[in-house]
């Protein structure tokens, strides 16, 4: 049988797999035909061959929404395994209707791994984003821009998020995956990779006084906080500049 090849980016959506997915299923085409590659450089991008986008028929399966909103969230995943591992769900999904409840099966560990992993980094990004202001001379509305490193790509699940929480200042927040930006009236997210550009502002000198202030060293947990706020976030974050300073100060004081 004819073997296809497909090349996505590696920050491919999960509405560029689906229009790939959805012509392979309606072809009857299985995942063992099917190879989901990323190029790595620009040689690879035109040295590789890519299988033409096939017509869309009808897959002769439902599909359930359960199954799409793993494949959702599947697909927010670093890994360019989640492109084969997304087909191979979806193409079983419709002859195996326990397949999402069944715990031991391989595909299914593995994707509710990639899923936990995804939560983490929403999780963590909404927590960790710190903005510092940016507003241009003359301006009469106030801007802010933040730089975060997430592990996956996360920025159109969290964008809503930050968009509800903060509508009343326009704001950018740049990540090496992309940005998301919010004009007051409208949310934006690019792919474009960005650059750090962060100094600090005046909001962040108080923010430290604030966390200085509030600092308990009776209760400070050194593990409980390494795991909470990994160290890997300390650089984006204005008041871990204080925490080994406020550490050695803690142990004094317990001593």
């Amino acid at each position: 049988m004819k073997e296809y090849r497909v090349s996505l980016p590696a920050d491919a959506s999960f509405a560029l797999w689906r229009d790939h997915a959805r012509a392979f299923l309606g072809a009857g085409v299985p995942p063992s035909l099917v190879i989901w590659e990323c190029p790595s450089g620009q040689d690879d991008l035109f040295s590789m061959s890519e299988t033409p986008l096939l017509p869309v028929r009808a897959s002769g399966g439902r599909v359930t929404r359960d199954c799409l909103h793993l494949l959702e969230t599947v697909l927010c995943h670093e890994s360019v395994e989640r492109f084969d591992l997304a087909y191979r769900i979806l193409w079983r999904s419709r002859t195996e209707r326990a397949l999402l409840r069944t715990v031991t099966d391989p595909d299914m560990i593995l994707a509710r791994r990639m899923c936990h992993q995804i939560r983490h980094d929403v999780h963590k990004m909404k927590a960790f984003v710190r903005f510092r202001e940016r507003t241009p001379e003359g301006s009469n509305t106030r801007h802010f821009v933040a730089w975060f490193e997430p592990e996956h790509h996360v920025l159109e699940r969290v964008a809503s998020f930050f968009a509800r929480r903060f509508t009343d200042m326009n704001w950018i927040i740049l990540t090496p995956r992309g940005s998301i930006g919010w004009d007051g009236e409208t949310c934006v997210v690019t792919r474009e990779i960005c650059s750090r550009e962060i100094v600090e502002d005046e909001t962040e000198a108080l923010w430290k006084t604030y966390y200085r202030s509030i600092f308990n060293p009776a209760r400070v947990k050194v593990k409980a906080m390494r795991s909470e706020m990994s160290p890997k976030y300390w650089k984006n974050l204005p008041e871990t500049e204080l925490i080994p300073e406020m550490l050695a100060e803690a142990a004094r004081k317990v001593w």
